[in-house]
């Protein structure tokens, strides 16, 4: 009986536990376990098309920024919208994949490293603060710089 219903017990949390984990809308930069499956020059590209993204939007806020009628008032909140949200996806794939999993203390050169990965993130909070392109170019430049330890890989 108690076997039972251990097993009942067991089926029903891993059950919950799937649904859980399926229905799910959080998305992760990559797992955080020894897959071996990285794309690293990827999610470079990636962060330099959301650095081109925060650079059309603060073109596009200093373009509405004057305007008082109420569609051009929607558009400059939507584009101060994705350029946060773009600058927030910078930020979380230096944090949560970089850093996380690519930047090693065991690296001969780490410190330059660290300094490089974290001028990113403060570019990125820059961008997400200030609406002056002069941020959203930075921050692309410092991506630009970073690349250079993530070469594109041919299979």
């Amino acid at each position: 009986m108690k076997k039972t219903l251990l097993k009942n017990n067991l089926f029903t949390a891993l059950t919950l536990f799937s649904l859980v984990f399926a229905f799910s809308n959080t998305a992760y930069a990559h797992c955080q376990i020894p897959c071996g499956i990285y794309d690293d020059h990827a999610r470079i590209k990636q962060m330099l098309e959301d650095s081109a993204t925060i650079i059309k939007a603060t073109k596009l806020i200093a373009d509405l920024s004057g305007k008082t009628d109420a569609q051009s008032q929607n558009q400059m909140i939507r584009w101060i919208t994705n350029k946060e949200k773009h600058a927030q996806n910078v930020i979380s794939t230096i944090s949560d994949y970089f850093f996380t999993q690519r930047v090693k203390s065991s690296q001969k050169d780490y410190v330059e490293r660290l300094k490089k990965h974290h001028a990113v993130i403060v570019a990125a909070m820059d961008s997400k603060q200030n609406a002056d392109e002069k941020h959203a170019e930075a921050l692309r430049k410092s991506i630009e710089d970073l690349a250079q330890y993530y070469p594109d890989h041919k299979p």
